[in-house]
Order: C-alpha cells, then structure tokens, then sequence
C-alpha cells in the first residue's frame, strides 16, 4: 500500500458520503434539492449576510456572470435577497430570506436525524471515533479553504 492510497480512500469516502447524505435527506424532507453550487451560495451568505456578488465569486472561485445567475435564480424562488447598499448603490447585498433560512434548518434537522439513526448501527469505538474526527475534519477544512 503507498502512503497515497489511504489518501486518495479518505478523499473518495468523504465525496461519496456527502453525496448519500445530500440524496437521503433530499428524499426524507420530501423536498426538490437544489443545485450544489445553488446551495454553497446560500451557505455563504448565511455565514456573511450582507456578502456582495463580487465577493461571492471570489470566494467560490466562479465567474461574477455565474454569481449573477445563481442570484437571479434563488431570488425568483424567494430564497435570496438582493439590496443595493446604501453607499454604493451598483454594488447588491445579498442576505438569505426567511423561506431559505426554514429551509436550511429543516434540512439540518433531517441531516442530523438521519446521522444519529446511522450512527446508532456501529458499534460504540467506532461512533465515538467518528465523532472524535470532526475537531480534525475542522481543521482540514480551514487548512484548505487557506489553500489559493
């Protein structure tokens, strides 16, 4: 085994999971799901409320015409919030509405519902070791979202 096969393990098993986790909590909330780049726009603008356009396509790495199109999209279907700022009136502030913010909570709920039940199967070590994870899992994440 090379050092990079426990790696490369890691990476497809945290893709895979998401993925599962992202179509069973679609299926049990009973809800359309929405476009991952859709749903990484909303969790950036509920961590940043007031987060302009320009600093959304920076901060996903995308193009501003994209941004512009995914705004678009989240605001005719009242999930997104679009306000000039008051002291540059071409720049948008983008704030999550109350029907995205129920959404994104319902969503969670579900998520956390349907990790507790699977967690449930395994055996205590191995739960109690997955969550012990996520401190670390933290960290990974902040050591790459610092990555350019």
């Amino acid at each position: 085994m090379t050092s990079e096969e426990p790696v490369a393990r890691f990476g497809a098993v945290v893709g895979e999971l998401h993925r599962l986790l992202r179509r069973k909590v679609v299926v049990r909330a009973n809800r359309d799901s929405l476009p991952e780049a859709q749903v990484e726009l909303l969790h950036l603008v509920r961590a940043e409320p007031g987060i302009s356009g320009k600093e959304v396509a920076r901060r996903l790495g995308t193009a501003p015409n994209t941004v512009s199109t995914l705004v678009r999209e989240l605001t005719d279907v009242g999930l997104l919030a679009r306000d000039r700022d008051p002291d540059d009136r071409r720049v948008a502030r983008l704030t999550l509405t109350d029907a995205a913010r129920t959404r994104m909570d319902d969503y969670a709920a579900h998520r956390s519902a349907l990790l507790t039940e699977a967690l449930a199967t395994l055996d205590p070590p191995a739960r109690e070791a997955i969550l012990a994870a996520a401190p670390h899992l933290d960290a990974l994440l902040a050591a790459l979202r610092a990555r350019p």
